[in-house]
């Protein structure tokens, strides 16, 4: 016997079940509870646990976005297909992926565009992250040859964003009197791409 308890053994899944347990109070309850103690407290391990892991509260934060950013990574690459539609049919679909994805994970949402709060160039958040937008910025150049392919994607990014944070709020509702979201998308991507052909 080597004189270690099995609650003193670090378990192999610790650390994805510290990730998972972060998810789900991300999940309910939203980023501000997102601390090292109550992961731990959740997780059912003591508060000194997790630090095995994850050394400061934005390890585990950052770990927490990168399964976000994976998340919306599989979605974008199972909405674009095998990548033959038009450009801008893919970046209208790429668009309502994200949104979607907004909606139904909005604190994951919140979490991982804040680097603020984040350590992006740790855990491989920038990994994930950027080739995202690189996806946007292709496709971008695709429709708009002649454009700064970054600049626009990048104002279209903060479009759609502002698009997803201001329904969530209820506060484009308000102001248009929408009740969907599509016409508010149509327009950004006219705005930034241009009308499109046939419409």
């Amino acid at each position: 016997m080597d004189g270690v308890s099995d609650t003193e053994k670090p378990e192999p899944d610790l650390r994805v079940r510290l990730v998972d347990v972060g998810a789900e109070l991300l999940a309910l309850e939203g980023a501000g509870v997102l601390t090292l103690r109550e992961i731990a407290r959740r997780a059912g391990v003591s508060h000194g646990a997790p630090r095995r892991y994850f050394p400061t509260h934005l390890d585990l934060l950052s770990a927490i976005a990168h399964r976000g950013f994976t998340d919306l990574a599989g979605r974008v690459t199972t909405t674009l297909g095998d990548g033959t539609a038009p450009a801008r049919t893919q970046l209208t679909e790429l668009a309502r992926a994200y949104l979607r994805f907004a909606r139904d994970n909005p604190g994951m949402y919140e979490l991982m565009f804040r680097h603020d709060l984040l350590e992006s160039g740790h855990l491989g958040l920038r990994d994930t992250s950027l080739p995202l937008f690189g996806v946007l910025v292709e496709l971008t150049a695709r429709v708009r040859p002649a454009a700064d392919a970054r600049a626009v994607a990048g104002s279209l990014w903060a479009n759609l964003h502002g698009i997803a944070q201001l329904w969530r709020w209820g506060s484009l509702r308000l102001a248009t009197g929408a009740d969907d979201v599509e016409p508010l998308l149509r327009t950004a991507l006219d705005a930034h791409l241009g009308p499109e052909a046939g419409r």
